[in-house]
């Protein structure tokens, strides 16, 4: 049965289908969501190797040395540490700057990234409180600007900063009385500076405005947004249930053909790596990571060999299956796929309006990722502490997000051996409906 004749015997789940389609891809390019993507993807190397600072500090040099040199060579752990991970908020900030100033095709968007960086200072407390190294007391200081308040904690306050300070700015270019032109015969990077000095005078005067009122009652935005905005929607959209139902709504998109970052890559990936720095910084300070859902979990648990767990497709499709178009596929799938790049398979299965994939397709994240929240719940495994990337081959991914603990390749192999056995029934009834439609051709 092709499309067409799929199309007219089911009408009804064809217009739900359609419009579900429809409304899901207006989400996923909405322009402050795709600002936000593009900002978290240019920055996603820089908290990766976080990530491996630290694995060296806390896994690989404790094996290797102790006392003062160790404490030494950690040094090089917390250098990277303190310029990628702990200043998060100051460089998310202009890079969404820069990014929502692009899509919107204004014609100088690096001034938009300057001033939000300048925003997310503007913000910050002008006291703040710290324990002195010779003493147990807060003293309070002014000058200063904390890790604790630029790094992860500040990371959500950054992101708002950045995306309502290129909203006030670039609006503000456009009137054209706020403009100062020095005509054609100065230099285009000058002329382009006179041209936004007054808008950004006045964007970043609104944000003066606000520090001043919230200095009065003793409290400040990225303290404000911490505990309002970030950590109530960390608490849904990270929950079990949040997660699992953002992750496989995304997933299902992937089934008709829209890459399923439209969703996921907007609702979950932000949240996902707050809590990953946060574990990465616990571990840091020699404390125990506490958020089980984080970026490494997705990629550890939920999505080998891609998404829709399709490791254990090419696992069962290279133990049961004799259907020569599905070997094929396979046998070109593997190697990317082992690399968590599954295109090859979902594109050539396909799994894409292939009724009978969709369900394992769907649901064997979400068995991995029962398996794995559960594992983590009940101690048998901590929750992931080390950023990787996401081209990370499975099991090797596990020894390393958690800095060598086994179990966790253990849950891994669980994973896979189940959610192989998940997709057998259905590779078979996928194989029949091919045969069918081939013998109607």
């Amino acid at each position: 049965m092709n499309n067409s004749a799929k199309n007219q015997a089911y009408p009804q789940l064809q217009k739900f289908l359609d419009k579900f389609t429809e409304v899901s891809v207006q989400i996923g390019n909405q322009v402050h969501l795709r600002s936000l993507r593009d900002a978290f993807a240019t920055l996603m190397p820089m908290f990766i190797l976080a990530g491996v600072a630290v694995l060296f500090n806390n896994v690989i040099f404790t094996w290797l040395m102790k006392g003062a040199i160790l404490a030494r060579f950690q040094v090089f752990g917390t250098a990277l540490t303190n310029g990628t991970l702990n200043i998060a908020s100051i460089l998310i900030a202009p890079m969404i700057g820069y990014y929502l100033a692009k899509n919107k095709v204004y014609e100088n968007p690096i001034s938009a990234a300057a001033v939000s960086l300048a925003a997310v200072f503007i913000m910050l407390a002008i006291k703040v409180n710290v324990v002195p190294l010779s003493g147990k007391k807060l003293v309070e200081i002014t000058g200063a600007a904390l890790y604790s308040q630029i790094g992860t904690t500040g990371m959500f306050a950054g992101i708002i900063i950045g995306l309502l300070a290129t909203e006030i700015y670039t609006r503000l270019t456009k009137v054209k009385v706020l403009k100062i032109n020095l005509g054609d015969q100065v230099p285009p990077a000058v002329g382009q500076s006179f041209s936004s000095l007054i808008p950004s005078l006045l964007t970043l005067s609104v944000f003066g405005i606000l520090a001043a009122i919230f200095a009065y009652f003793k409290t400040d935005l990225v303290t404000l947004i911490s505990r309002l905005i970030q950590n109530p929607l960390r608490s849904v959209n990270t929950s079990l249930p949040g997660f699992l139902l953002i992750y496989s709504t995304g997933n299902f998109l992937y089934t008709l053909g829209i890459h399923q970052t439209v969703i996921n890559g907007s609702l979950l990936d932000p949240l996902n790596l707050v809590n990953m720095n946060e574990n990465m910084a616990a571990v840091t300070a020699g404390k125990q990571p506490i958020h089980i859902i984080n970026t490494d979990f997705v990629t550890v648990y939920s999505q080998m060999g891609g998404t829709g767990l399709t490791l254990s497709l090419i696992i069962a499709v290279l133990l049961v299956s004799h259907y020569k178009p599905y070997k094929d596929v396979v046998r070109l799938a593997t190697v990317p796929g082992i690399f968590e790049i599954n295109e090859p398979i979902i594109f050539g299965f396909p799994i894409v309006f292939n009724i009978p994939m969709i369900i394992p397709f769907v649901l064997s994240p979400v068995i991995g990722s029962l398996i794995g929240y559960f594992a983590t719940a009940i101690g048998f495994v901590k929750p992931l502490s080390v950023l990787i990337p996401w081209t990370t081959p499975p099991l090797l991914s596990g020894l390393l997000a958690s800095a060598g603990d086994w179990k966790v390749v253990l849950v891994q192999i669980i994973i896979l051996i189940i959610c192989t056995l998940f997709y057998i029934p259905f590779i078979k009834i996928s194989e029949r409906v091919a045969l069918k439609q081939a013998e109607r051709l």
